[in-house]
């Protein structure tokens, strides 16, 4: 069985039960209140021919009196204690009364009597006789015009509850169609895209937030993270066969001069072994820029905290100075503390990428200027380099894209690093604006935002 049959019988057997449960309530709750009224009513009646009775009773022969107050359909009767003389008078359709034991008793008595499946209200109550002793007055009422009007209730409520399983069952088919077309969709989007094999997303209308509608927003986030990770890791086997063939090749020309004339002559073979020891390293950092490149930026493990900007200006200065034996310079904000919402390692990385760009195009020290803005702070990483000319700077993001190929080739580059840059920057919520002319030098800015 489908789901959207399982939606449909499990509504329609739950609304089916709720309503036959409710009709049968209410018929069980009117059909009391019918029968007590009924009840309530005769033993008014009987207070007032009991009264009536106590007041003519010896002016006028027992059974004229008995048949003044004698009820449609039943029986009224006196009842003496040694049951001797017990007028009676009954109705010619309750004939089966007669049937009924007399019995004396010594109070008053109201209940609900079924004989052969009829029901009656029997009232007993005390009444004097003209010679002074006690007697019953009984009078029997039949219930049966108030049984049929229940019989009628129960007829209707039923055919109510038949008439009402109609919209019952057109919701239901409704639900579960409102409920499975969502679903439906995305199987068939689905199939579409294993068959096709191109990337397909569900059309959602807007007007709808609910929990199905959330449900097809996540599917179609989940194919832009799939798209974008296929493109990635199409884009990584690309790039990689194309940027690897270069090293590879230098690699195995000098591995194959190693082989001619290394042995015999050693400046070929130190040479060849600087060679490939240099290629080697470029192409591992390739491979990591590479994988890191190919990952989307919800895979890197973000952990955004406050921040403390100064902080880590100065370690990253310090330990770039340390390692390369470069000059960098802060300046700007005097303060020991200047907070930003970011992630630490992924803000480090980003200005040892810019930091290690002023490096190889400039001799001079580096300087980094910090200030604050008015939701957050900026930084500037300064250099007196070569620069970079003012046609190539809408493009130096792009991966492997060189302003200067021999010398991109020469300082070790790959392409690759302003590229990741952006990468980085995007994830962590830094904006970068460059400006840059040649044989002056260029300035990276970096805006990035406080919490609040």
């Amino acid at each position: 069985m489908n789901l959207r049959n399982k939606i449909n019988l499990n509504t329609a057997v739950l609304f089916t039960v709720l309503l036959v449960l409710m009709n049968i309530s209410i018929y069980l709750l009117f059909s009391n209140l019918v029968v007590n009224s009924e009840l309530e009513l005769a033993s008014d009646e009987m207070k007032l021919t009991s009264k009536m009775i106590n007041q003519n009773i010896g002016t006028i022969p027992a059974d004229e009196l008995l048949r003044a107050y004698l009820p449609i359909d039943g029986m009224i009767r006196i009842v003496r204690p040694d049951y001797k003389k017990a007028p009676s008078v009954t109705s010619l359709n309750e004939q089966v009364l007669r049937k009924r034991n007399v019995e004396f008793y010594s109070g008053e008595i109201s209940e609900k009597l079924k004989i052969e499946d009829h029901i009656y209200a029997f009232n007993s109550m005390p009444i004097i006789l003209p010679d002074g002793k006690v007697a019953n007055l009984q009078i029997t009422k039949s219930l049966d015009t108030a049984i049929e009007n229940l019989h009628t209730l129960r007829i209707v409520l039923l055919i109510v509850t038949i008439l009402a399983l109609i919209p019952v069952f057109i919701s239901s088919r409704v639900l579960s169609n409102l409920m499975i077309n969502p679903v439906i969709s995305m199987i068939k989007t689905m199939r579409e895209i294993k068959e096709s094999g191109e990337f397909k997303r569900l059309s959602l209308k807007e007007k709808s937030k609910d929990e199905l509608f959330q449900m097809g927003e996540t599917f179609n986030h989940m194919i832009d993270l799939l798209e974008a990770n296929f493109e990635k890791q199409k884009q990584f086997v690309s790039n990689a066969s194309h940027e690897l063939k270069t090293p590879l090749t230098i690699i195995e020309s000098y591995a194959s001069l190693l082989k001619r004339r290394g042995l015999k002559e050693p400046k070929v073979f130190a040479e060849s072994v600087d060679a490939i020891l240099s290629e080697s390293i470029r192409m591992r950092e390739m491979t990591e820029q590479l994988l890191l490149l190919a990952k989307h930026h919800e895979q890197w493990n973000l952990k955004f905290t406050d921040v403390n900007l100064i902080d880590v200006l100065k370690q990253t200065a310090k330990g770039y100075q340390n390692a390369y034996n470069r000059d960098v310079v802060i300046k700007g904000e005097q303060s020991d503390s200047l907070f930003v919402f970011t992630d630490e390692q992924k803000l480090k990385q980003l200005l040892f990428i810019f930091l290690d760009n002023a490096r190889k195009y400039s001799d001079e020290k580096i300087i980094i200027v910090v200030g604050k803005e008015p939701h957050g702070a900026f930084v500037k990483i300064i250099d007196k380099g070569i620069g970079i000319p003012e046609s190539a700077l809408p493009r130096i993001f792009d991966r492997f894209y060189r302003v200067d190929e021999a010398r991109n080739r020469k300082s070790g580059g790959s392409g690759l690093g302003l590229a990741l840059s952006k990468e980085i920057a995007d994830a962590i919520g830094v904006r970068i604006h460059i400006d840059s002319q040649v044989s002056v030098g260029t300035t990276v800015t970096l805006y990035m935002k406080s919490k609040s």
